[in-house]
């Protein structure tokens, strides 16, 4: 699977043809200036983990442009398509199938709300299964007992979770977190972007090179295959 990394915890994952596009913030990220152009970004489905700005700031905008599917919590949906977004599937925590393949909603332990200050429903992550791959993104989220329940789902190829700290899990918590959902190769995301969650990149990599896993800390605009 291609995966391109737009800069906080903004990506996408291509499969099957399709470009899923996750927690879109670029517009507002200091960092990805100069590095990606919003307008080129394409997506067949639009993934939310949850309402904060900074994972919802571009979803409106490129949901119109683009007519993706948005799919996450139906507060955050709601939200969306109040805000010109035209092809929703609301989801709670529970699962459902799409082209590409069968995603899961499952929970987050983090808060959520809208820009505008309306109620954001239930922060979550997504499991997401295909023929081409399966992989776990956990949203914004400390370390959860409910993350043990992933493997029973499905085998993971990789993960992709937040590393910064502060607002949710750092490095260390993350490779607890890796062994809960018995995945050794994690992607990054959720740090540097503002100056409570600015990381040490080498401590990072060596806690999780110290317990035989693998951190990739992507380039902003960078694509890789995983």
């Amino acid at each position: 699977m291609k995966f391109t990394y737009f800069g906080h915890s903004c990506f996408s994952v291509e499969i099957k043809g399709k470009k899923i596009l996750f927690d879109p913030f670029i517009s507002g990220n200091e960092l990805a200036k100069g590095k990606v152009e919003i307008d080129a970004i394409q997506a067949d489905y639009i993934l939310v983990s949850h309402g904060h700005a900074d994972h919802v700031a571009d979803l409106a905008a490129i949901a119109k442009r683009t007519g993706a599917k948005v799919i996450g919590a139906y507060e955050v949906v709601s939200w969306a398509q109040k805000n010109g977004a035209e092809n929703i599937h609301p989801m709670n925590f529970g699962s459902a199938s799409f082209e590409f393949g069968k995603v899961w909603f499952l929970p987050a332990s983090h808060s959520s709300s809208m820009p505008d200050g309306s109620y954001g429903g239930n922060p979550g992550g997504f499991l997401v299964k295909s023929d081409e791959g399966t992989f776990y993104y956990s949203g914004d989220t400390c370390v959860m007992m409910d993350m043990k329940l992933v493997p029973m789902y499905a085998k993971l190829d990789f993960a992709i979770m937040p590393v910064g700290g502060n607002f949710a899990m750092d490095a260390a918590d993350a490779v607890m977190a890796a062994d809960f959902i018995a995945c050794n190769r994690v992607v990054g995301v959720h740090f540097d972007t503002f100056g409570y969650i600015k990381i040490d990149h080498e401590w990072a990599k060596k806690k999780f090179s110290d317990a035989g896993k693998e951190l990739i800390l992507p380039m902003i605009g960078e694509s890789i295959t995983l």
